[in-house]
């Protein structure tokens, strides 16, 4: 067995109630039927288990501070998809050529749609949807093509940004293709990204133009064009002066017209902007990540490879924002290797989802996905949604569930398949995603461990956990589809190299043992320019080694277990990524509700397994005690501490000293532990000056940590 499966299946296992005796005889067919499968099984499969104790990443020399390069680009780090195609728009071409007339772009007909009244009086909207609707390469290619060449005829110039503010669908793929062909930067959609980037033309939707836009284009002075992907809106009297709204319709018409007379247009290199994209998560402005044609090239190289077998049979379904890394990169990987792209919403995605009408079909029932991107969030609401389902069976159909739940969740501990399981009891959960699903990938914050293993069970596939940042094109490590371990993030990707730097603050160092552990730094072509008009940050995040290679101190801390695999164990700001993707600054938090009377210390906690805050307070004796009498609870200072009526009514005064504090909603503690002791430095839980030593409290508080956030 693997030393580094970070949750046994045991601490996982649902709970069954089910007479003893039947127990025992299920226990018996069960052992009876893993006993014949397991004799030709192990003569004629190698187990996943066997492949998952393979080595899959080694360090490149025997020094502690070593990059890691995964097994399959020790002798140099893979940059390229295809010989030749070293910009995106030489990809497409690529892919135009080899793929011509095979569906790429697929978009749902929009049948009907209607306002249904809900019990409380709201309406919401419901649609009834058809088939997809098809573009083959050539049609994306040519519709490209004019809207790219059309757009030069508005005056847009290489070189110079552009904004697409949209939803996730055909068009706006279909638009970045034309700016990555005209050597167009894509720009963001946010005001002061707008005006940063001197933005004059923005690619828009007629709902998000009446509903986003119209509040925000008299703040962009340089604004001269909006292009609508729908049609045209309807007349609005109040457009600043000086801006032109058209269809893309209409400038892709524009476009093929001036295709005969028109100049050869400038091609991009591969070093040339493709992409700004802007983060959140910083205390400040959002920073503008300049990301080149080569980077997003290298990024897809390295994560098409961590995918077995992708080729013309799979179907992906993209709904997640195509303004995010992952989703673009997701979607780029499959447009290169003749997969075909069906469009959704997290709206609209299943048969229960929030706009489909009940008794039609949802978008993965009608495109039957084989692979599909998700963010922890949505993962873990499948997850509830389910196990509530379970409950409400009779009792004979939920202790069925749950027995074979118990018993391949053994068998993939040991590397083995379950195709019983997963035909007669499974199939129907697997149905909720179209029933063909056979890679699920997870991005964008950590994903727990129990969720983790329900996915692998009822959707009978595997998911794999990437980690990557904007300014690494979202490339990093991605696990194989092979290893069922939880709670790591895979191996390095062929296309970089890893290694970990000691920050000595936290305790962090590549010689500890039994795992080295560090600062995470990504180096290779994947590695970005660079933040846009932002040379201070650029130089303090990124730097270049003396063989030339770019490296991004992602300030996150990392952790090698033996076989090569990246687990990601710590944060070296205290700036936290909440599990809806909100940043939580801890120390705001702390700074806004310290000043409280009743408040001597306080830290807060937060993890991106979960989608609220939580805090330890020492609290003030006199205060305490004095709210105590108030509301009649009486005791000793510890029973007062350990008091849960104690902990609502100080959060109490905590959310009200929060708002007042102008913290958002998400900023404020939902639960928090009393401590009777106070931190001094002899408990080693501040340091001399007092400040909190964060890794030492939440080890100090893991029992609490885990009540609060209660153990799925």
């Amino acid at each position: 067995m693997n030393n580094h499966v970070s949750s046994k299946p045991s601490t996982m296992k649902l709970k069954q109630t089910i007479n003893p005796i039947l127990l025992y005889f299920i226990h018996f067919i069960i052992t009876l039927y893993t006993i014949l499968t397991y004799i030709p099984f192990y003569f004629l499969f190698e187990t996943r288990q066997e492949k998952s104790n393979q080595i899959k990443a080694k360090p490149v020399n025997s020094k502690p501070d070593s990059a890691y390069r995964s097994v399959n680009s020790l002798d140099g780090l893979a940059s390229v998809l295809y010989p030749g195609c070293d910009t995106l728009d030489k990809v497409f071409m690529y892919a135009k050529n080899k793929f011509k007339d095979k569906r790429l772009l697929g978009t749902r007909e929009i049948l009907n749609e209607e306002d249904e009244v809900q019990p409380n009086g709201k309406i919401f909207k419901k649609v009834i949807l058809g088939n997809y609707n098809w573009l083959s390469y050539e049609d994306v290619f040519v519709r490209a093509f004019n809207f790219g060449n059309g757009l030069q005829m508005l005056g847009q110039k290489p070189k110079t940004n552009i904004a697409i503010f949209c939803e996730t669908r055909a068009e706006w793929m279909i638009a970045a293709q034309a700016c990555f062909m005209y050597n167009f930067q894509r720009g963001p959609a946010i005001v002061h990204g707008l005006n940063e980037t001197e933005v004059t033309s923005i690619i828009t939707s007629k709902e998000l133009l009446q509903s986003k836009l119209k509040d925000i284009v008299s703040l962009v002075p340089r604004l001269r064009h909006i292009i609508t992907v729908d049609g045209k809106p309807p007349t609005w009297s109040e457009f600043p002066k000086g801006v032109i709204v058209h269809t893309m319709a209409a400038v892709q018409a524009l476009g093929a017209k001036a295709t005969m007379e028109s100049k050869p247009h400038s091609k991009p290199l591969p070093s040339d902007i493709a992409v700004i994209m802007y983060t959140s998560g910083s205390t400040g402005l959002p920073k503008g990540v300049m990301i080149s044609h080569s980077n997003i090239i290298a990024g897809i190289t390295g994560m098409a490879r961590r995918i077995p077998k992708l080729g013309e049979e799979d179907v992906y379904i993209g709904y997640l924002p195509l303004a995010h890394v992952l989703e673009l990169s997701a979607e780029l990987v499959c447009l290169s290797h003749g997969c075909r792209i069906g469009y959704s919403s997290p709206q609209t995605l299943a048969d229960q989802s929030s706009k489909i009408k009940k008794g039609s079909k949802g978008d993965t029932s009608m495109l039957k996905p084989t692979l599909m991107a998700a963010v922890p969030e949505i993962m873990d609401r499948i997850y509830k949604n389910v196990m509530n389902k379970v409950n409400e069976m009779s009792s004979f159909q939920r202790n069925l569930f749950i027995l074979a739940y118990n018993y391949k969740m053994e068998q993939i501990s040991k590397g083995k398949s379950t195709p019983l399981c997963d035909s007669f009891v499974f199939r129907k959960v697997r149905s909720l995603l179209g029933g063909n699903t056979r890679l699920l990938l997870c991005g964008g914050a950590p994903l727990s461990a129990a969720t983790q293993r329900f996915m692998n069970i009822c959707f009978c596939c595997p998911v794999g956990q990437g980690y990557g940042l904007t300014e690494s094109t979202g490339a990093g490590t991605i696990t194989e589809v092979w290893d069922y371990n939880t709670g790591r993030v895979g191996a390095p990707l062929v296309c970089c190299e890893i290694k970990l730097k000691n920050w000595e603050e936290g305790g962090y160092f590549n010689t500890d043992k039994p795992h080295p552990r560090g600062e995470i730094l990504i180096g290779g072509q994947n590695v970005t320019m660079g933040y846009y008009k932002n040379e201070a940050k650029t130089k303090a995040d990124f730097f270049e080694d003396e063989n030339g290679q770019r490296w991004l101190c992602t300030g996150d801390i990392g952790e090698f277990d033996p076989d090569g695999c990246l687990k990601i164990i710590d944060r070296k700001k205290d700036l936290v990524k909440l599990q809806a993707g909100e940043y939580v600054s801890l120390g705001k938090v702390e700074a806004a509700l310290k000043n409280l009377p009743l408040i001597d210390n306080i830290c807060a906690y937060a993890n991106s397994y979960h989608s609220y805050v939580i805090g330890f307070v020492v609290p003030n004796q006199k205060e305490l005690t004095e709210l105590a009498q108030k509301k009649g609870l009486k005791g000793t200072w510890e029973e007062l501490c350990n008091s849960s009526e104690m902990e609502n009514e100080v959060l109490k005064l905590l959310s009200e000293a929060a708002i007042s504090a102008s913290l958002e909603k998400f900023e404020i503690p939902v639960k928090i532990r009393l401590s009777p002791e106070p931190w001094t430095p002899e408990t080693g839980l501040v340091t001399d000056a007092f400040k909190l030593k964060r890794k030492e409290l939440k080890t100090h508080y893991q029992a609490d940590i885990e009540r609060m956030y209660g153990r799925k």
